[in-house]
C-alpha cells in the first residue's frame, strides 16, 4: 500500500477536487469574500487599487475602482464591512454607499487596517500593521501615530479599544467556531520579533465592551513564507496562506495539510457548499473542500 505524502489534503477535500483558476489579471489580490446573494466572490486589487469580482462561471468584472487601497473584509453591519489602507480606516459599504466606520484610536489615526472578523455580537475585530504607509503601492506615506501596531475591537456602541498588543504586525484574523479563541497571524520578519511567520493564538475573556483577548500563544510557525490571511472551518481548523499554497492546521498548533498553489497565497475564505476561495498574486483560485466554513 502507498504511503500517504506529508501533509496530503485528500482526506479535507472532497473527492475528485482540483485546484481551478477563475480568474486572473491582478497585480496583488487580497481580501477575498464571498457574497452569496450574489454569487459572487469579492476581492481586492491592491496595487491596482480596485475591487474585482468573478462568478461562479468565472466572468469577471470591475467592481469599483479608486478604493483607496482596500484589503480585508467581512459581511456585517447590513452590508461589506472593509479595510482601507488608503483611508487608514475600517469602512462599510452597503446600499451602494461607502463610509468610514472608524479610522482613529485615542486622537490619534489607525496605521492601516489590514484584515478584518465581525463578532455576531456587532462588533468589529482588526488588525492594524503598517503596510499602507510603507509601501507607496498600498497606500499612501504616513507615520505610526499611536507608536504601535495592535488589534482592535470597535463598535458602534463602545467606541474603539485595543484587544491585541504585543504583536509586531498582526495581519489575518478570525475567530474560533466557538467564539473562544482569537487567531491572528503575525507577518513580521525575524529582525522584528522571535514570533516572526506564525499564528498565535488568543483566549477570548469576557464579552461585549468587556471582551478582551489574553494569554497569547505561538500556535504554529510558518516554514513557507509569511501566514497572512486565514479562514477558519467548521471543525475549528485553520486555513493559512503562505508563501506556497494553503496549509491546515489543528486547533492544537498540528499541520494537517498543504494545498499546493502556484502563485503566493495572501488570503482565502469559504464560500457555498465546501468551495475555499484562494487570492494569490495576479489571481483567484478556487477548490472543494469536504467541510464548511465556521458558523457564528
Amino acid at each position: 500500500m502507498d504511503t500517504p505524502a506529508p501533509h496530503d489534503p485528500s482526506h479535507l477535500l472532497a473527492p475528485g477536487a482540483h485546484l481551478e483558476r477563475m480568474a486572473t489579471g491582478a497585480s496583488w489580490s487580497e481580501g477575498p469574500l464571498w457574497l452569496p446573494g450574489e454569487r459572487v466572490l469579492r476581492w481586492s486589487d491592491i496595487h491596482g487599487d480596485r475591487i474585482l469580482e468573478v462568478d461562479e462561471a468565472g466572468r469577471m468584472r470591475e467592481h469599483r475602482a479608486g478604493v483607496e487601497f482596500t484589503n480585508g473584509r467581512a459581511l456585517g453591519l447590513g452590508g461589506v464591512v472593509q479595510c482601507s489602507h488608503g483611508r487608514r480606516a475600517v469602512e462599510l459599504e452597503a446600499d451602494g454607499d461607502v463610509r468610514v466606520l472608524v479610522d482613529r484610536f485615542e486622537g490619534h489615526r489607525l496605521n492601516s487596517p489590514n484584515d478584518v472578523a465581525v463578532h455576531p455580537d456587532g462588533s468589529v475585530w482588526f488588525t492594524d500593521p503598517p503596510y499602507g504607509i510603507e509601501k507607496p503601492e498600498e497606500g499612501h506615506p504616513g507615520e505610526l501615530e499611536y507608536g504601535g501596531c495592535f488589534v482592535f475591537r470597535w463598535s458602534a456602541e463602545d467606541g474603539i479599544r485595543a484587544v491585541v498588543t504585543d504583536m509586531a504586525r498582526p495581519n489575518g484574523i478570525a475567530f474560533s467556531p466557538d467564539l473562544a479563541t482569537l487567531y491572528v497571524t503575525e507577518s513580521a520578519g525575524e529582525d522584528e520579533t522571535p514570533e516572526a511567520s506564525t499564528i498565535r493564538a488568543y483566549r477570548i475573556e469576557g464579552s461585549g465592551a468587556d471582551a478582551r483577548a489574553v494569554d497569547g500563544r505561538r500556535l504554529f510557525a510558518m516554514d513557507a513564507g509569511t501566514p497572512d490571511g486565514i479562514a477558519v472551518d467548521a471543525e475549528g481548523r485553520i486555513w493559512s496562506s503562505s508563501a506556497d499554497g494553503v496549509h491546515v492546521i489543528a486547533p492544537d498548533g498540528e499541520r494537517l495539510a498543504h494545498v499546493p498553489v502556484p502563485e503566493t497565497v495572501a488570503n482565502l475564505c469559504f464560500g457555498d457548499d465546501g468551495w475555499l476561495w484562494i487570492a494569490a498574486t495576479t489571481s483567484v483560485y478556487r477548490i472543494r473542500t469536504a467541510t464548511t466554513a465556521a458558523a457564528h
